[in-house]
């Protein structure tokens, strides 16, 4: 008898509610670090590992942080035991994502499911990612281009309330910002002492950074409250100031908790629809 697709999801929602019991932190922990990969498109192509001569997306330069692959593993075997052939490895991502949120306290919304994975994963596609230097105009012509819209694009960056970020995302604020100064004018001075500190230029702890705000494993609004405050960690968070249209939204989410939680919840529907997969793989680190 071949299991039905809602038996399958309901399924997978038994799994992730197992493996949150029994290790909740290492759980969120996790699951926070595959929110930002569902910006190119939910068709699990990071989940691929490189072969031969083709280096996948998950050891481009932006991903070589990720890591806690082996949940995603462990929810696909179990689930290909009870039913095989009929959930993606993009809809256990796109799940995963929304769990990691829900589970930090923040919202909970409903995941279209019925994405297919994708064939292809190539390193150099992870240029298309939104880099923690964009300044608002890069920003903004990144997420248009996937028909996102500014109040996207400041509701998804809500998602830097969680996780945590090595020196190397923000080392551009803090030291030879530009030729006049050494740094970003847009920091609080107070905020650029401590990084400096964090991320000396020289003897430099390995592995070092800082989260990404003081309530990082909470998801929350906090992240907004410190953009206003010129706490922020990226010069990308920063520039939400820089457009009427983006500074708006980002005053209205740090005043309003619920105006947030509403717009992400939206937004993260929306991004995790881009889909161009096609077939449902066995194993998420390899084609079929």
């Amino acid at each position: 008898m071949i299991a039905s697709f809602e038996y399958c999801y309901n399924e997978l929602l038994d799994i992730f509610f197992l493996f949150a019991f029994s290790s909740h932190h290492l759980y969120i922990y996790s699951l926070c670090h595959f929110l930002p990969i569902l910006f190119k498109g939910c068709d699990a192509s990071v989940l691929l590992n490189s072969k031969g001569n083709n280096k996948a997306e998950k050891d481009g330069p932006p991903n070589i942080s990720l890591h806690a692959f082996y949940v995603i593993d462990k929810a696909k075997k179990a689930l290909e035991a009870k039913c095989p052939g009929v959930v993606s490895c993009a809809d256990i991502l796109a799940l995963a994502a929304r769990d990691a949120v829900y589970l930090s306290g923040g919202p909970k919304w409903d995941v279209p499911k019925g994405r297919k994975d994708g064939r292809t994963s190539k390193a150099i596609e992870t240029r298309q990612l939104p880099a923690p230097t964009f300044n608002i105009s890069q920003l903004q012509q990144s997420f248009s281009q996937r028909a996102l819209s500014a109040k996207d694009l400041v509701a998804l960056s809500g998602g830097h309330t969680l996780g945590f970020s090595h020196c190397s995302s923000f080392r551009n604020r803090i030291q030879n910002f530009n030729a006049t100064h050494d740094v970003d004018p847009s920091l609080n001075p107070s905020f650029a002492t401590k990084l400096k500190s964090i991320c000396p230029k020289k003897n430099q702890a390995k592995n070092a950074g800082a989260t990404m705000d003081p309530s990082s494993t909470a998801f929350d609004n906090t992240y907004y409250k410190l953009i206003l405050q010129q706490n922020a960690l990226f010069s990308s968070d920063q520039a939400l100031l820089d457009s009427p249209k983006t500074k708006y939204f980002v005053s209205k989410f740090a005043a309003s908790q619920k105006a947030f939680y509403d717009a992400f919840a939206k937004s993260m529907i929306k991004m995790s629809s881009i889909n161009g997969g096609q077939e449902v793989r066995k194993d998420c680190r390899k084609i079929n």
